[in-house]
This record gives structure tokens, sequence and C-alpha cells, in this order.
């Protein structure tokens, strides 16, 4: 980074950013905030369910954007809000909804650091003449000079680990990004706010999913269908055992996720879970919690950080949603795979040494050798 070159910092509204912004301003260098505006929390006020007021807690609300802004003035630093509501949309919302009725479970963070915080960030960092952004994120990137790449690694503080939801992180966005807190922990950036005189140090995390009130995604699917006048997809049918006999019906199938045991509207005389969605036959099929076992899985649109391409079978530890303890698993190539843009294979096997509770169709399979992320793909 060039001396004075100016950074672009990707101001959420909340703590760990704002330290962000402050430590970087306080070391001399030319600091620019940005607030990306991805979706208007009032949208679909009244309906199904859904409050006329938005929650505090949901991450990018006006409430974040009015702290974020307030911040960038304590720090004497220029601000900007961009929209990209209609790209949001476009590249999280839909495919989120898309994902639901196809019987399939999303990750919308991971969806949303692939095609906006990163892509779209750094684009519009480039138009103001910022040759970096910087974000809040804990996790830690650095350049490997022998594999002349850029690898992102764990952080310190692994409670606040968010190396998940980044592994469709490019070499191009990791060669541009700054993770300033990735060697602190969580009351370390609080007491760093402190000192700067930021009034959010206090601030609790947000804890839902931006554009889902209460976490109930249910009712936003109906509500957001309503609004884009389409019909809910007909996705009744039956709730099967592994053994085929039919034990009940279901009114369609994205009510439902793999490991999910409440609302199967089963009366059982020991606990049942969901085992597998057919979005084909509309068939939910249930069992017993050992059922949900298994130790393979396919991950598709595979991307590799620390290898360029995955030749051969390496030995990994593979983490299948958020608060997965990754476990110890073989990548191979999936035989039959296409290649990408980079020559990987676009899919890769993965065997686990120990059966896996509830692998999910949709969310990620994230790869680590180590604290370096490999890579990561999407679960088939």
């Amino acid at each position: 980074m060039t001396e004075n070159a100016t950074i672009a910092v990707a101001m959420s509204g909340g703590v760990d950013s704002s330290t962000v912004a402050a430590i970087l301003a306080r070391e001399g260098n030319s600091v620019v905030g940005l607030t990306l505006q991805l979706w208007d929390q009032t949208r679909l006020a009244g309906r199904h369910g859904i409050p006329d007021a938005p929650k505090a807690g949901r991450c990018c609300s006006l409430d974040d954007v009015y702290d974020a802004r307030r911040v960038a003035e304590h720090l004497g630093i220029p601000y900007y809000v961009v929209n990209q509501e209609d790209r949001f949309e476009r590249d999280v919302v839909r495919p989120f909804v898309d994902e639901y009725l196809a019987g399939r479970t999303p990750v919308p963070c991971s969806l949303c650091n692939n095609h906006i915080k990163f892509d779209q960030l750094l684009k519009t960092a480039r138009s103001i003449g910022a040759e970096r952004i910087a974000t809040g994120h804990y996790a830690v990137n650095e350049y490997d000079t022998e594999r002349r790449r850029w690898i992102l690694k764990r952080p310190a503080d692994l409670a606040k680990d968010q190396t998940y939801f980044l592994f469709g992180l490019t070499q191009e966005q990791l060669a541009h990004t700054l993770f300033p807190l990735g060697h602190m922990t969580k009351p370390e950036v609080r007491a760093i706010a402190r000192q700067h005189g930021l009034k959010l140090a206090e601030k609790p995390d947000s804890q839902e999913i931006c554009f889902v009130p209460g976490g109930d995604y249910k009712s936003f699917l109906v509500a957001y269908l309503e609004e884009q006048g389409e019909p809910v997809a007909e996705t009744a049918g039956e709730l099967v055992a592994a053994t085929g006999e039919v034990m009940g019906r279901h009114e369609g199938i994205f009510h439902f996720t793999v490991g999910q045991r409440k609302g199967l509207g089963l009366a059982s005389p020991t606990p049942l879970y969901v085992l597998n969605i057919d979005p084909a036959s509309h068939r939910v099929t249930v069992g017993a919690d050992s059922e949900l076992a298994t130790r393979e899985l396919l991950a598709e649109r595979v991307n590799w950080i620390s290898i360029a391409a995955l030749t051969e079978p390496m030995r990994v530890r593979a983490k299948i949603r958020h608060r997965h303890e990754p476990a110890w698993a073989t990548l191979e190539p999936a035989k039959g795979a296409g290649r990408n843009s980079a020559g990987a294979g676009d899919a890769v096997l993965v065997t686990f040494d120990e059966p896996q509770r509830a692998v999910t169709p949709g969310q990620s399979a994230v790869f680590y050798d180590g604290d370096e992320v490999v890579g990561g793909g999407w679960i088939a």
C-alpha cells in the first residue's frame, strides 16, 4: 500500500467496523467511510405477521446508518451511503427465496459477502480513489510469498471467527482488503472503541438476518412473494419414514430444513427429525436422530483460496455450518466435475473420518488446513 493511500472502510454502524475506522484514521491514513444501503426494513411491514416497526438488533438498519454517520463525524472523515438495494435483492434476497422453495437452506451472509460487500464495495472504493477496503470482520489476511497467494486465516478470537462466511473471496478481493481486527479479541475491540470516544462502544452485536424479521423466514417468504405478485409454489406432499412408509402430509417443503425437529406435525413416541427433502416429489423424509449422520457430501461451485486447484486428495478439517466444529475429512475432485475459470474443479467430494450430523443442502462447506482457509463451496 502506498503512503497516504486512501482506505475505504465498510461502516455497518456496529462497534467492529467503527473501531476499524477509528484505528486507521488515528494512524494517519486517509479514510473514507462507506455504508451500503441494502434493504428497506419497512418494505414488507404488516404483511403476514411481519411487524410494522423494525426490531432492534438487525444489521444494516436505518439506526445503523445513523450510527455510522455519527462515528464518521466524530472521527472527521468523509462518509457516503451507497444504495445497493437492487443488487442485494437480485443476488441475495431472491436466491434466498428460491433456495427455500427448492427445499434447500441458504446462507445469505455468504452470498452478501461474495456478491455485495466485497465485490460492489471494492468497485465503489476504486471509484473514489481508494486502493484498499477495510472491514470489521474477524479474520486474518496475509500474503504468502512462496505460494504467491493471499491466504485467509482464522482470527485470534475464535468465538468471533467469520471465515466461514468469507470462503468465496477471490485473490483479487483479498489483495485489496484489510482485516484490522484479525489479531484482536472482542473485549479488546470494545476497549479501543472506548479509548477513541465512540459512543457505540457497548452496542450489542446484530443477531438477525437483516431482511428477515425475528428470524421468521416462512412469513418473509410468503410476504415477499405476495408483494411480487407471485403465488407460493405448490409443494405440499407426504411426510415419510426412511422405509417409504407414509406418516402424514405437509403444506410445503419450504417449511422444513434438514435436522429440524419442531413443527413436523407428527405424533411419535420418540423424537423425529427431517432427514431429507426431495424437491421433485415434494416428499419430506423423517427419522431418528441417529439417521441424520452421514460421512459424505458433495460441494459445488468451489472457490479455492490457499491452493490454486485440487489435483489430488487432501486432508482438511471441514465445517458444514457456522457453529459446527470443523471435522477431519478428505477432499477429492468429484468425478465428472467441470472446471472453473481458474482451472480448478467446480465440485469436490468430502469424506469425513466420522459421520457428521445434519449435512444440509444449500449450506456452505468450508475447508481448513490448520488456521488457513483452503476454500469452500455449496453443499449439493
